[in-house]
């Protein structure tokens, strides 16, 4: 039953169950990253520009590009479908469907948009104390398991029962 709604009972998705959604991303967009940052470096270095920062720009415009391309996926796949790929491999989706695509959005920029400042020298470190700390208000918010982008956006991550 493919086109079917999940069910208004479902339970939370558990943490690990999200955890493991997003890391099976995460290695897709970090191979994404990593092929773009030997592009970049490719280029800065034909055209030589390869010292611009301190050598760090092809990195800071990877990041950029890459976080961009993860945080417009997140929410163009959260408003056609409720879920990303990793979701759909862990069987799990957003709740409620049929959500404006502002509030989607809004739950995007939250988490993973922080991704894109990932290459910037001490932003990254407060761009990754941000992501932990969506993560770690995931665990302790119970029972229904909501971080801030959730919150935001008036969704939770439920399992798929169809």
């Amino acid at each position: 039953m493919a086109g079917t709604a999940p069910r208004p009972d479902a339970p939370p998705a558990e943490w690990w169950e999200r955890l493991g959604a997003r890391l099976i991303e995460a290695l897709v967009f970090g191979v994404f990253y990593y092929i773009l940052f030997i592009g970049l470096w490719g280029f800065f270095r034909t055209v030589g520009m390869a010292d611009v920062f301190g050598g760090r720009l092809p990195g800071v415009l990877a990041w950029a590009v890459a976080g961009l391309a993860y945080a417009g996926y997140d929410w163009l796949a959260h408003s056609r479908h409720g879920r990303t790929f990793g979701k759909a491999i862990m069987r799990i989706r957003l709740a409620p469907q049929g959500l404006q695509a502002r509030a989607l959005l809004k739950r995007a920029l939250i988490y993973p948009a922080p991704l894109m400042l990932m290459g910037i020298p001490v932003v990254n470190l407060l761009a990754g104390m941000s992501l932990f700390g969506v993560g770690l208000l995931v665990l302790i918010d119970k029972p229904l398991e909501r971080g801030p982008h959730d919150r935001a956006a008036g969704t939770r991550v439920v399992k798929d029962l169809r």
